[in-house]
């Protein structure tokens, strides 16, 4: 991987981490529209109001630079309100043109939240703009920077027509409420974020510079192994459009990519579950393709990785992560509160780290974390063993 690839890469990892510091459960959001941005696919969150889905999205592009558009879409929405109004002064000499300044014609990142409540004019005018990257509207052709969008809904939609339109967000993901034992982590970010922001951590530059190297990955190693998670989906009863089929392969080389690797990988394969439609369909798929997934690694996106896969090493690379970096931040010169807080933390982690693994499924790096954590946390009992 050449030198403009690796400090890209690093510089979007920094921007994953900053955007995801401070909200829980939320980490696989973050990580998958950067994910999309590289693959230059776009991303439908499924989850009920206040789930932080705008939140995630918001911290993600700040991280990321680019220009940023976001809406809430009704039944009442006006096309003008997406892509810009009439120009009237041109409108009087003949020229129906859109002034598109500020608009989605004109983002990087886009976030539209309840977007099936788009009406028709809005939704046909976007699907250009999806699919082409194209926006047209009486006089005005423009070719649109988009990178990547993201749909928020709080159901999948019955409509076939609607239904159609979805297909066009290549990455699903299904947000849930958090569940009570992380409420402490919950209150804590959630107080941490009304005060902090995700700064700028990438450009657009670094992600166009992924795109390009995802573009270039040799797929031709791991074909067969995505055929073969294909006929096991088939079998299953699971059926993915032609169209998703295929494109996958470019989840699976932006994935590659982001952990460091021009080649893809079987531990690259995890993003297959994010392209399947429903949320029913993703939690069969896990199961079927489980022994496959098992394997699933990636330092950028451990979080996405992991949930997709439920795999040992993309849990192992979380918690490493975690451990470290407590491990390198003590409470020096602290107060007593602040130093039994990091302790609790610390012993979260080794709670973590059992619930996780059995003694003989460990990996060396972890069990080497796990020991440093047991010798602060009872030094003399360490002594002992």
């Amino acid at each position: 991987m050449s030198n403009e690839i690796s400090v890209a890469s690093e510089a979007l990892r920094g921007a994953i981490a900053s955007a995801g510091r401070g909200l829980v459960e939320r980490e696989a959001l973050v990580e998958l529209v950067a994910l999309a941005a590289v693959a230059a696919e776009h991303v439908l969150v499924i989850g009920a109001p206040g789930t932080a889905k705008s939140e995630a999205v918001r911290r993600i592009a700040r991280a990321l630079g680019g220009q940023y558009f976001e809406y809430l879409l009704g039944r009442f929405t006006e096309p003008s309100e997406i892509f810009g109004p009439v120009d009237i002064r041109k409108l009087k000499e003949g020229t129906v043109e859109t002034d598109t300044q500020g608009m989605l014609p004109e983002a990087e990142i886009a976030f539209l939240d309840e977007i099936f409540q788009g009406s028709t004019a809005i939704l046909n005018t976007l699907l250009g703009v999806l699919n082409e990257r194209r926006f047209l509207r009486g006089h005005t052709q423009l070719n649109c920077p988009l990178r990547v969008c993201v749909g928020a809904s709080n159901a999948l939609p019955d409509d076939e027509s609607l239904a159609a339109f979805a297909d066009r967000f290549m990455v699903r993901i299904f947000l849930d409420s958090i569940p009570d034992p992380l409420l402490e982590d919950l209150l804590e970010g959630g107080w941490s974020l009304l005060e902090t922001s995700a700064g700028q951590n990438a450009s657009m530059a670094d992600l166009d510079a992924l795109a390009t190297a995802a573009r270039k990955a040799d797929l031709s190693r791991i074909r067969p192994l995505l055929a073969h998670a294909i006929r096991a989906l088939r079998k299953a009863g699971i059926s993915l459009s032609d169209r998703r089929i295929v494109r996958c392969q470019k989840l699976v080389a932006a994935a590659a990519v982001l952990a460091g690797r021009m080649t893809p990988e079987d531990s690259d394969l995890w993003p297959i579950i994010y392209a399947i439609p429903t949320r029913d369909q993703q939690l069969l798929a896990q199961d079927c393709l489980r022994e496959m997934l098992g394997r699933s690694q990636n330092e950028t996106l451990s979080a996405a990785a992991e949930e997709a896969s439920l795999g040992p090493l993309a849990r192992a690379t979380r918690i490493s992560a975690a451990a470290s970096a407590l491990l390198d931040s003590p409470p020096d010169g602290g107060s007593a509160e602040e130093h039994e807080a990091w302790m609790l933390r610390l012993e979260g982690v080794a709670r973590d780290i059992d619930a996780c693994f059995g003694a003989d499924q460990l990996p060396a790096d972890l069990a080497d974390l796990r020991a440093k954590i047991v010798r602060l946390l009872a030094p003399d009992e360490a002594a002992v063993s």
